[in-house]
């Protein structure tokens, strides 16, 4: 259950981000954070929960659906 809490904060964190970096190209303003800024922090997220859901899978806390229907 945990680890479902974890995984939906971080895609929370992830949208959060995504507004972020498309304020910035909204106002177009040079002198104020760098869009890449925010974009760079959404690709980590992305790979900081497929990590955690690898990781999650190999030690069993949880299980993947064996069968896709």
């Amino acid at each position: 259950m945990l680890i479902k809490i974890i995984v939906v904060v971080l895609l929370i964190y992830m949208i959060v981000n995504l507004f972020l970096a498309m304020r910035v190209m909204m106002k177009n303003d040079t002198a104020g954070k760098p869009m890449s800024k925010y974009i760079g922090r959404r690709v980590l997220t992305s790979v900081c929960i497929v990590l955690l859901i690898l990781l999650a899978i190999a030690t069993g806390l949880i299980h993947p659906n064996p069968r896709p229907y």
